[in-house]
């Protein structure tokens, strides 16, 4: 295998030991023109997913075997940091994926330009109360409140440019929210349907609980949609919002005193002193934060852009992407 593969592919498994060695089979089968390494995350399984993967007689194959079980999102930011591949390409270890979808996939990627395509499960073969209701909640819960229009969020197989895979940082159950990162640092993405089966080894590690930990998640992802170059814009909005209204408040309570009117007592004066000081909380968190976010930037040479691509009139030297996967394909 050459130090740098065309193509990586990354699976992370959590107890799939009967599905190991026919999902290499098929990916050998579907990618056989291609140059590609396979990457196997096991996640901490408990049961002989290890065992049948350390097997497995292939060269292309990696395995990252993992302390303990982390979850999906850090086992899939492990696989991506461990590839070499042009592009990365992630799906699930449990066969509903089919890896005959990725050639479509990355053409797709490759001759429109773009840094990620997803798939779509479009007729998924799953326990409808167990899993296709719950995704369906929480695809629709994250369209309407970041206003990203996406139809299958869930679905893991995925084909990325690289630069953009490995500038994504996935944890805790960010994995949901791919496309939203991605849309985040500017990618061109698009969705395509793909084939879906039933499982047929192995226990789903899905469920209702599930939608809660995405609603969590979402909170933080509305954070960094909108306010994570420019926090001041959130706390210091409700700082002066909050202390406007105390000083009113306070207004109010002197004028009324001045003129002995006090049937409301002392309550504008303590809820107008807490606005206050809360409003000044609110801008204080929002100095603390823009000083955060300059402190990360400029410490680590960080810029808030990336250069997607440089257009030249010079010759090129090297041969274009789509010219390598032509010459491999064929």
């Amino acid at each position: 295998m050459q130090a740098s593969p065309y193509l990586s592919i990354v699976v992370c498994v959590f107890n799939e030991a009967g599905n190991c060695q026919p999902l290499v089979r098929q990916i050998q089968q579907a990618l056989s023109v291609f140059d590609y390494e396979l990457i196997y995350v096991n996640d901490g399984s408990t049961d002989q997913t290890l065992l049948e993967l350390r097997a497995l007689a292939q060269d292309r194959l990696r395995i990252l075997d993992l302390q303990k079980n982390y979850g999906q999102s850090a086992a899939l930011q492990a696989g991506i940091d461990a590839a070499r591949g042009e592009y990365v390409v992630t799906m699930d270890g449990d066969l509903q994926n089919d890896p005959a979808d990725i050639p479509q996939m990355l053409t797709l990627a490759i001759e429109g330009d773009y840094d990620l395509v997803a798939g779509i499960r479009a007729h998924r073969q799953d326990h409808a109360i167990l899993r296709k209701w719950p995704s369906r909640l929480a695809n629709g819960l994250i369209t309407r409140t970041t206003g990203i229009r996406w139809t299958d969020y869930g679905c893991t197989l995925k084909v990325f440019r690289a630069d953009l895979a490995k500038r994504l940082k996935i944890y805790g159950e960010l994995h949901r929210f791919i496309p939203i990162l991605a849309h985040l640092e500017g990618a061109r993405m698009m969705q395509v349907p793909v084939r879906h089966h039933a499982r047929q080894a192995g226990k789903s590690k899905y469920g209702m609980n599930r939608t809660l930990k995405v609603i969590s998640d979402l909170m933080l992802i509305l954070f960094l949609k909108k306010y994570l170059q420019k926090p001041m814009h959130l706390f210091g909005g409700w700082g002066v919002l909050s202390s406007l209204s105390g000083l009113g408040l306070l207004s109010y309570w002197l004028i009324q005193t001045a003129f002995g009117h006090s049937e409301t007592g002392n309550s504008p004066l303590v809820i107008g002193i807490v606005c206050f000081l809360a409003g000044l909380q609110f801008i204080g968190f929002g100095i603390m934060a823009e000083l955060q976010m300059r402190t990360y930037f400029e410490s680590q040479h960080k810029k808030p852009y990336t250069v997607r691509k440089i257009y030249s009139n010079e010759v090129a030297v090297l041969p274009s992407i789509s010219t390598v996967f032509h010459s491999q394909a064929g």
